[in-house]
């Protein structure tokens, strides 16, 4: 993926959805679900890949290929308490660079952002990298998720959690 040649005329755009990557982050390092969960649109898609990164998940096993109404019940779930391998929920902080504007069409842009996400749980520490590429529209004049994709940098290998990824 190529990134957009950005002018400085360019600029408070790509602090606006820095500033949105930054806010989502944060949203799931806090598991402030509800919130979270606000930021997509009604018909967004939520995409993480096994096994590379361009495998098509209507064809293939997929880490995480939820719809928004998955999206919804997902959420549902961890705010039970029920979800015992969340139980205490995992210490999360999200380290957030290379934000970069791939393209801006009339209704959405394509954004992109590598992400180094730290989880403590009582058992262990990780380190996960990904590379995350979203799809923003503006709705009621706020940025919202209409499709968001995370490769994981090591997809191909076994997972014994994923919670950290909501």
């Amino acid at each position: 993926m190529k990134g957009l040649d950005l002018t400085i005329r360019d600029y408070p755009l790509l602090v606006e959805v820095t500033q949105f990557i930054y806010r989502e982050a944060r949203l799931q390092d806090d598991h402030a679900y509800d919130e979270w969960e606000s930021l997509w649109t009604d018909d967004g898609v939520y995409w993480i890949p096994a096994n590379g990164e361009d495998s098509d998940p209507e064809q293939k096993m997929s880490i995480v290929y939820d719809n928004r109404s998955r999206i919804s019940v997902r959420v549902n779930q961890l705010k039970t308490g029920k979800r015992h391998s969340q139980t205490p929920v995992s210490a999360l902080r999200r380290v957030i660079s290379n934000v970069e504007i791939l393209s801006d069409g009339d209704d959405e842009l394509t954004a992109c952002a590598s992400a180094i996400i730290f989880e403590a749980t009582p058992r262990s520490e990780r380190v996960w990298a990904t590379k995350n590429v979203y799809r923003l529209r503006v709705k009621d004049g706020q940025l919202k998720m209409a499709h968001k994709k995370v490769v994981l940098a090591n997809n191909e290998s076994a997972l014994y959690t994923i919670s950290f990824l909501i």
